[in-house]
Order: structure tokens, then sequence, then C-alpha cells
């Protein structure tokens, strides 16, 4: 089943990260702003807002075991929050990035060291804490990214990163970094990483942007959206490759639920499921098209409003006086899903996963729910 969490957010949500133990949850509200919510029963109330950036902010992200949040931008910066003690209140640290170019996507590493943060500027960040000077250092991975680079994904070692970027390639390249990470184990997707090794490079079947990649919950295997609808599922061991042509929109953020299980969301407003059928050969097997009935009929004082509140959130321009409300569709997300995040794990496998997008909705899905 799904639960809809209240939706207190008229406005596109870009992206989202919850805490450790999921009583908090922070925003990015299609603004230079962040938000902080916590959970007080079953409603969510406002906690913080973060207001370091000076341009949108594209993306967060929430290390669960450190408490600390970090943020990146299209003013071309990042910052690492920390929560001050005794005083309730999150402390910015700007990060040296040195790049030229919006920042797109940021995720932490496994162990929390460090983190990665994609960019308009062909390259992405690596960045670590050097002690010696007390601040947030970056390396570029720039060979052979040649355009903006969309997502990034830690391999389960946390030296390996797989790349997705609009030059029509999804890549897993090495973010080895001396000072931090010990010599990985040899695996399938080689054996001497030093920092910027290209481990792999892959294509759409029929090209296009690569929205989003992801590495499966052992690393053994790496999956990529792109532009062309499609779900690609990489297996280096074996050399084999699976592709899934999708006959929707497409998908801009996947999500692995197990290792025969993968999660999709993106323009088609509703979650998508595949599954291994055999050991590396994927199909689609649903999409989660669920819709909780409407509780009551809206009242003619409060149409006019609706109606220009869904304009906004969904880019519906038909009047009520000659359709009726604005346009409803037969899913809880009434607009392009931006992201979808692991909620409730068990061990590797994911049993509840969260979803956020331009509707301005964050809705909580359980593994299995019906479509």
């Amino acid at each position: 089943m799904s639960s809809l969490v209240e939706q207190l957010f008229p406005f596109p949500v870009n992206a989202h990260a919850f805490n450790k133990d999921r009583s908090q949850v922070a925003i990015c509200p299609n603004s230079n702003q962040v938000h902080i919510y916590e959970q007080s029963g079953s409603a969510w109330n406002l906690l913080h807002v973060l207001k370091e950036h000076d341009l949108l902010v594209t993306c967060i992200d929430w290390a669960p075991e450190s408490n600390r949040l970090v943020t990146c931008g299209q003013d071309r910066n990042a910052y690492v929050w920390n929560m001050e003690e005794g005083t309730n209140q999150w402390k910015p640290t700007l990060v040296l990035l040195r790049i030229n170019r919006a920042a797109t996507f940021v995720r932490w590493s496994p162990r929390e060291d460090k983190f990665a943060v994609a960019s308009g500027a062909r390259s992405v960040a690596i960045c670590y804490f050097e002690e010696d000077n007390d601040w947030w250092m970056s390396k570029h991975l720039k060979k052979p990214i040649r355009a903006t680079v969309l997502s990034v994904d830690w391999h389960p070692n946390n030296v390996l990163l797989a790349v997705g970027a609009a030059d029509m390639r999804a890549y897993v390249l090495s973010a080895f970094i001396k000072s931090l990470d010990s010599k990985p184990a040899p695996g399938p997707w080689g054996e001497k990483l030093p920092f910027n090794t290209l481990c792999g490079e892959f294509i759409p079947p029929a090209g296009g942007w690569v929205h989003a990649v992801a590495f499966s919950p052992s690393g053994d295997a790496l999956a990529f959206a792109g532009h062309d609808s499609s779900l690609t599922v990489i297996y280096p061991g074996s050399g084999s490759k699976s592709v899934v042509k999708s006959t929707g929109l497409p998908y801009v953020s996947i999500s692995w639920l197990s290792e025969e299980h993968i999660v999709a969301v993106g323009h088609d407003c509703c979650p998508a499921y595949f599954v291994a059928r055999g050991s590396e050969d994927w199909v689609f097997d649903r999409a989660i098209n669920r819709k909780e009935a409407k509780k009551n009929a809206p009242s003619a004082g409060s149409s006019a409003f609706n109606m220009f509140r869904q304009m906004d959130s969904q880019g519906s321009s038909r009047s009520s006086s000659s359709s009726g409300d604005a346009k409803d569709l037969n899913t809880l997300h009434q607009n392009t899903i931006t992201m979808v995040r692991p909620y409730k794990l068990s061990g590797p496998r994911v049993e509840e996963y969260s979803t956020s997008g331009l509707d301005g909705r964050l809705v909580i899905w359980a593994v299995g729910a019906g479509g």
C-alpha cells in the first residue's frame, strides 16, 4: 500500500532526503533554500530553513551515521551542514568545488568520508575533508566525460562511481583517494583502480541523455535509464547486457529494491517495476497507478483555488469553464516524479521506498503495492 505524506508543499520538489530514523525529511523546494520538516504524529512541521545558497538548490543528501547534510546548487557551490551542539541550528561549511558551471547532483559515499558532486562543467568533484587545513577539498573526474553530468551513484566498495551524463554515456570511474581509501579487492569492474580509471563506458540503445545510474546492492551490476525510455542493466563479470524499452516517457530516477528488482520513476508520474527473469535477463513488470479515492468533492468556493494550484503544480492551462476542474491523473503523483530513494530496508532488500515530484507530493510506497 502507499502512504501519502500530507501535502505541505505548494511548490515542486526537486529532491528529498530522510535522516536515519526517518523522523525528518529535507527537501529542495525549487528555490535557493532547503526546508527540513519533522514528523509529529501524522503531520509534518517545518523545522528549519537553510538559506546559504544564492541560486536554485538542485540536490541534497543526508548521511545517516554522521548526520551531515550536503547540498549543491546552480550557484556552483556545495555546502556540508552540521548540527551545532546545544543550538539546534545547522551550520554550513563551504566546499571548494572549483567548477565554473552549475552543480547538478550530489551523493555521500557509503562510508560517509567523501561525496561526489556532479556538474555542468563536464566533471564530477570528489570531495573529502582535509584535516590539516580544516576544509573540504575536491579532485575532479573529467575524462572521458563530454557533457553535463546528470547523476552519480557509489559502489558499495566506496571507491567506484557510476556517472550518467548528457553525452549519451554511462560511465564507471574510480574515485580512489589515496589518503582515505584502502586498496579495494579485485572485482568484475577491475583490479587496479587509481583515481579516474575508466572501468566501463555504456550507451543507451537509441542514444539520449543518461538520466539516472545505480549500482546493484552487491555492486556486481549497473543499471541506467536513458532518454530513449530505456532501462539497461550491465553485468561486467559475464559481459552480458539486458535492455528493456518502455512505451512510456523517460525515467529520471531509479533504485534497486533487491538484486532482482528495480523501481524507476519519471515523466509517467508513477513508479514502474522491473524484474530479472532468469539470472541476467530483465523485463518490465508493471506500473503502479494506484490512487486513493477523493474523500469529498471540492466546493464551489474552492474550485477556482484548486484549479490555479493544479495549474501551477501540473503545468496545466485548461480552464475550469471549458473542461471542469484541472486535469486529474489516475496516479498519486500528478506531475513528473523527480526522485526515488530507499526508505525502509531489511538487510540488502528494500521494503519501502519514497518518491517526490514536481507536484509537491512526497509518497511512501511499500514494495509489492498493487497497481
